[in-house]
C-alpha cells in the first residue's frame, strides 16, 4: 500500500524507483550492501523513509550526502528531485561502484560520486548535506557541519533515540539551531524522524 503512495507521490519518478529497487535486491545483496532479509522491506523501510526526505530540500539545492552505501538516501533523493544536484560522498570502493553503476544505468545526470571520507571533502560546501545511518550525532556533526554552506543545514536521519543522541550531543551542537522533524506522513508509518541542524 506504501510503496503504492509513494509512486503516487512521485510518478514521474516511478520507472526510476522500481530499477533501482530492483538494483537493492540483486546486485546490493550480492555486493553485500543491504542484507538478504531487507529485500521485502525496500520499499517502505528504505525507499519510502528515505523520498520522505525530499520535502525538506530546497529547490534546486546543493545536496551532499555523506557515508553514501548503497545509496540511500542520496540516490533516492537525485531519483525524486531532478532539480537537485547530488553529491554523493562514500569512501569504499565497491560501494562507490555501485552507486556509479547504478546513476549510469538509471541515467542519473545530477549525481556525482566522489570515493573519500567526509573529512576528507574539504572544497566542497552544500545547502544541504544528509546522512543515514553513518554515526551518532555527536560524531556525525565534526563530519557533518564544515561541508554545510552558511545558513544551510544537516538533515539527520534518526529513529526514536533521536531526542537522547541530541543530548549526548550537545557541546557539539551549542552554536547550531537544532530541531527534531516527522516527515512522509503521507508515504511511511511510521513517518521519517529527522535532526535538522542549522549553521
Amino acid at each position: 500500500m506504501k510503496h503504492q503512495a509513494l509512486l503516487e507521490a512521485f510518478p514521474q519518478a516511478g520507472s526510476n524507483l522500481e530499477s533501482y529497487a530492483n538494483w537493492l535486491s540483486t546486485e546490493g545483496v550480492v555486493r553485500g550492501l543491504i542484507g538478504p532479509r531487507e529485500v521485502d522491506r525496500i520499499w517502505d523501510r528504505h525507499l519510502a523513509n528515505c523520498a520522505a526526505l525530499a520535502e525538506l530540500i530546497p529547490n534546486g539545492a546543493r545536496v551532499i550526502d555523506i557515508g553514501s552505501g548503497a545509496g540511500l538516501p542520496g540516490l533516492v533523493l537525485a531519483i525524486v528531485r531532478p532539480d537537485a544536484q547530488i553529491i554523493l560522498i562514500e569512501p569504499l570502493l565497491r560501494r562507490s561502484e555501485f552507486l556509479q553503476e547504478v546513476a549510469s544505468d538509471l541515467a542519473l545526470e545530477n549525481v556525482t560520486v566522489i570515493r573519500a571520507r567526509a573529512e576528507q571533502v574539504k572544497d566542497r560546501k552544500a545547502e544541504v548535506v544528509t546522512a543515514r545511518a553513518v554515526a551518532p550525532l555527536e560524531r556525525l556533526v565534526g563530519w557533518a557541519m564544515p561541508l554545510v554552506a552558511q545558513g544551510g543545514e544537516l538533515l539527520a536521519m534518526k529513529g526514536s533515540n533521536a531526542a537522547q543522541e541530541i543530548l549526548d550531543a550537545q557541546g557539539k551542537l551549542a552554536k547550531y539551531q537544532v530541531e527534531i522533524c516527522q516527515v512522509g506522513q503521507a508515504i511511511v508509518d511510521p513517518p521519517t524522524t529527522i535532526v535538522r541542524i542549522t549553521r
